[in-house]
């Protein structure tokens, strides 16, 4: 009858425990958009993404500051040592598996009270011919303790798949990282090239400048000019000089920015600045939208945490059934040393084993599958806003390139107009047929338009860099 009833006390955990399973659902579901066919109607089916790149980019010097970043930047020394944490969190989650085997030394002194059934007991009992046990009872064990959770359903399992796939997001993660890492240095470089340029420039300008200023100031002498012109052109010089002073400290905080990134402290930044004139390939391959989900890391490392959510949530849903655990043990007790190895007197073996399902603590699990539900839900969501974000920086950066690159043919021909303008004006108003205003007017807009074409160029080929990104490059 005993038996009997065991037996419908374990089916009834087992069935309360499947029935409670029933409205778990795990099959999580959410409105993807598809992919779109092609990016504006080109028809490649080669990426850029998969050119290494230090082939992408053929600047020796930048190819020496991204080496050198990659090697001391202290977020990749962070990412890195996050793929070793994961690793660490795989060998754990696999070990717990396998069953658990500990050497034990154990002792102690054991009390048990006069109107107790072992006090009662032992009040009488000999533990050795002639000797009665007594009220403070010695205790020592050797031996070994063993415990293991049978993996009834695949809870365990799910848990290792999880930090298995966790270890491979932080791969990508790193990916993504050293990927944003190189465009940001690409991208400073430029930047700074661009000031270099615009430095020469302006002090090709306070050349130029203070050869009027001295030209104003002979007319001035010979009644041809007022004082009121030689200001204006004082005042001008003035401004170029301050503005000489700006570039030099965005200069020193884009090297400073590079060496940050470099994770080395501030030091001079060996560059070319002819760099910036050369020109970037006027068609870009971009391969299909359906490569950026093997191309990006940032977008493998979203569909990754989605996979790993799922074992999370199995694991939240294995919660609510009976649990199985084995335990043993096998070793030497005594309560004297001399007594310790006295086989088989002192030989001592446990085996144990039990089936626990939860019944009271239910909200608890709930709240965990529901936080396991909420989480898989956001890494869905998530990889369908890195993919749609993808396809958008693609597209940006494709039609910047197209523009910038007509942009650019434009403002040549305002230069090359702009620069003879400031000749004639010069020369018009050292004979006295152009006003004074009228040469300050051309000197600025030449300057202007100078300004513009460097950052035409600049924009160029900070367009190539993101392109390159956005694509999935800088990785491999």
């Amino acid at each position: 009858m005993y038996s009997k009833l065991k037996y419908l006390g374990f089916c009834f955990l087992i069935i309360g425990g499947l029935s409670s399973c029933k409205t778990l659902d795990t099959n999580l579901v959410i409105k993807e958009k598809p992919v779109p066919a092609a990016y504006l109607n080109k028809s490649d089916t080669i990426s850029i993404a998969k050119v290494n790149w230090k082939e992408y980019f053929d600047d020796p010097l930048l190819i020496q500051l991204i080496d050198t970043a990659l090697l001391n930047n202290p977020d990749m020394s962070i990412a890195l040592q996050k793929i070793e944490i994961a690793r660490a969190g795989v060998k754990a989650a696999k070990g717990s598996l396998l069953p658990q085997l500990n050497a034990a030394i154990n002792g102690g002194v054991r009390r048990f009270g006069r109107y107790t059934m072992d006090g009662a007991g032992n009040i009488s009992t000999e533990m050795t011919p002639g000797k009665i046990v007594p009220v403070n009872l010695p205790d020592m064990f050797l031996g070994f303790q063993s415990s293991w959770e049978i993996d009834l359903w695949g809870k365990l399992k799910s848990k290792h798949q999880s930090a298995l796939t966790q270890f491979l997001a932080s791969t990508e993660g790193a990916r993504v990282v050293s990927s944003s890492l190189i465009s940001d240095i690409a991208v400073s470089y430029y930047e700074l090239l661009a000031l270099d340029h615009e430095l020469e420039i302006i002090r090709q300008t306070i050349q130029r400048q203070q050869d009027a200023l001295e030209i104003v100031k002979l007319q001035k002498e010979t009644g041809r000019t007022n004082e009121l012109a030689v200001q204006q052109f004082q005042a001008q010089l003035l401004n170029t000089r301050s503005a000489e002073k700006e570039i030099l400290q965005q200069i020193t905080e884009f090297e400073n920015h590079i060496n940050f990134l470099s994770g080395r402290f501030p030091q001079a930044l060996e560059r070319k600045k002819e760099v910036l004139f050369k020109e970037i390939p006027k068609q870009i391959q971009t391969g299909l939208p359906v490569q950026l989900l093997e191309n990006r890391p940032d977008i493998r490392e979203a569909e990754l945490q989605v996979k790993a959510s799922k074992f999370d949530l199995k694991t939240a849903k294995a919660a609510f059934l009976p649990g199985m655990n084995l335990t043993a043990g096998l070793g030497f007790q005594a309560f004297k040393p001399e007594y310790l190895f006295m086989t088989p007197a002192s030989l001592t073996y446990t085996a144990l084993g039990g089936l626990i399902a939860p019944l009271v603590n239910l909200n608890a699990l709930k709240a965990n599958f529901s936080f396991a539900k909420a989480s898989q839900l956001s890494a869905m969501h998530l990889y369908q806003k890195r993919i749609l974000n993808g396809y958008v920086e693609v597209i940006n950066q494709l039609s910047a390139i197209k523009n910038l690159q007509d942009l650019g043919m434009l403002k040549k021909e305002q230069n090359t107009v702009l620069n003879s303008s400031v000749d004639m004006s010069t020369e018009l108003f050292r004979t006295g047929r152009a006003s004074y205003l009228e040469v300050l007017l051309a000197q600025q807009n030449s300057l202007q338009a100078k300004f513009e074409l460097i950052n035409v160029n600049k924009r160029q080929h900070i367009a190539a860099v993101h392109v390159y990104k956005a694509l999935g490059g800088g990785w491999q």
